[in-house]
């Protein structure tokens, strides 16, 4: 290729990559690619005295490598070269950098060509003979354009960090109930969730879902309580057009949108008895109708959860008997937070963390006593409750530590709740009891290690050790 700039053309050697740190502030980088070490140089030249850095690479292999190794936001390359062309390299680079934003250099007779790559991914093509104000401008809306991309990025994975949720804690009684989580996900076997509201019977699904064989596939959960029975057949089963007054075009139903993952049927105990009939089918024949429809195959592994007493309610005739003990397979219940007071302070942490970050606000301590009356009071709405306390305190909190205040009311006034009664089956290593009498201590004196160790009769030292922990 020997097409120079129209309005300017300087011989020269390639500028070379430079090195140290990456671009700064408003600082625009730039990888300019040619097989012509003539263009390169003018180019090279031209950018920099717009203020941008600039990368060189004669071709493909060699352009990759600096995407590889650098941070580039445009990628100016010429349209014909040898071997691999732009468009195939430009491919290539979202694969090594999905942000970079490419404008292609084409002459005469590729212009054609240039458009469908646009339609690629490309961002721009500029016509040669180049011009200098044309070429800087479009290299300055792609860098633009990459910023954007990359900041809505960046934003999107910081909201997905603030709203994925994990299981916290490390009790004894959730432990039980994820060892008994982690034995069911691998199979295709219905599990049945059950707990009090709040006690994050949602999150176990996500868990089982995550260790399972669909864990790749979509993870779709329904509140069956809160869609009115009158549309909720058609959404979790869908409807063909014209199957009642409104349905204007086919739908696909939540059964179809969890094909190869699994359906969460969240307050289950609240299906109509027809809706129950109809999950039954599919959990007897695996298969379905959309309303107005033909006979689908389902292939979603079924979750449901409930807080009702399933047993009474098949007893006083609300809730089928059948499906009661199709669903009842594997049965899991999820423990209250009073079960498990020594995840409080794990809980209490794990939430500053999400709503400081959230509100912008530097990490918050929490003082012994604070700590004291969040383990003391029995929460009865479970882990959601103490989650909207810890927001409400990140909120109106005014120092850099919580204080009693920050609470509610009924929380700071919260009397000390009776220690519970230690017990251990059979055949418990003494260590392990040991470490349970240790922690559980310490959740008593809210983490305080001497306290702590007068209660015990030991030293401070010895708690560290038996801990496995370093002073």
């Amino acid at each position: 290729m020997s097409d120079a700039l129209s309005t300017q053309h300087e011989e020269g050697r390639p500028t070379p990559i430079p090195e140290g740190p990456g671009p700064t502030g408003d600082e625009i980088t730039v990888l300019v690619v040619d097989d012509e070490p003539s263009n390169q140089t003018s180019l090279a030249k031209i950018f920099q005295r717009e203020g941008m850095r600039v990368f060189t690479a004669d071709g493909a292999r060699s352009a990759l490598e600096v995407a590889r190794k650098h941070k580039v936001q445009v990628v100016l390359t010429d349209l014909m070269m040898p071997g691999t062309n732009g468009v195939e390299l430009m491919r290539a680079l979202k694969e090594v950098s999905p942000d970079t934003e490419t404008v292609l250099m084409t002459a005469y007779g590729t212009v054609e060509t240039a458009v469908q790559a646009m339609r690629d991914g490309a961002y721009d093509f500029v016509e040669k003979p180049l011009k200098r104000m044309t070429i800087v401008k479009s290299v300055r809306k792609a860098a633009e354009r990459q910023s954007l991309v990359a900041e809505n990025r960046s934003l999107k994975q910081e909201l997905k960090l603030l709203t994925t949720r994990e299981i916290v804690g490390q009790s004894p009684a959730l432990r039980r109930v994820l060892d008994v989580a982690t034995q069911a996900a691998p199979s295709s076997a219905t599990v049945l969730i059950l707990g009090e509201s709040g006690t994050g019977k949602e999150l176990l699904a996500r868990y089982i879902h995550g260790k399972s064989s669909r864990a790749d596939g979509p993870f779709v959960a329904v509140n069956c309580a809160a869609i009115p029975e009158s549309i909720l057949e058609a959404e979790l089963f869908g409807h063909e057009r014209g199957a009642f007054t409104g349905a204007v075009s086919k739908r696909e139903g939540r059964f179809a949108r969890a094909r190869g993952g699994t359906l969460f049927l969240d307050e289950i105990g609240e299906l109509s008895p027809a809706v129950q009939v109809k999950i039954l089918r599919v959990l007897q024949e695996g298969e379905y109708e959309p309303v107005g429809g033909h006979t689908v195959r389902a292939d979603a592994r079924i979750v449901a959860a409930t807080n009702k007493d399933l047993v009474a309610e098949v007893e006083a005739g609300r809730f089928r008997e059948d499906l009661y003990y199709r669903l009842n397979v594997i049965a899991i219940t999820a423990p209250p937070l009073r079960a498990r007071r020594e995840d409080i302070p794990l809980l209490v942490d794990h939430f500053l963390g999400i709503y400081c970050k959230k509100n912008g606000r530097a990490r918050l301590t929490v003082p012994p006593e604070v700590l004291q009356k969040l383990s003391d009071y029995p929460w009865p709405g479970n882990v959601r409750e103490l989650e909207n306390v810890i927001e409400r305190a990140a909120v109106l909190c005014r120092n850099e530590g919580l204080a009693l205040s920050d609470l509610p009311d009924a929380v700071a006034q919260a009397a000390a709740a009776p220690p519970a009664a230690v017990q251990f089956p059979i055949g418990t290593p003494l260590e392990e009891v040991e470490r349970r009498l240790i922690r559980d201590t310490l959740a008593h004196t809210a983490g305080d290690k001497s306290l702590a160790a007068q209660l015990l009769g030991i030293s401070t030292r010895t708690i560290y050790r038996k801990l496995g922990e370093t002073e």
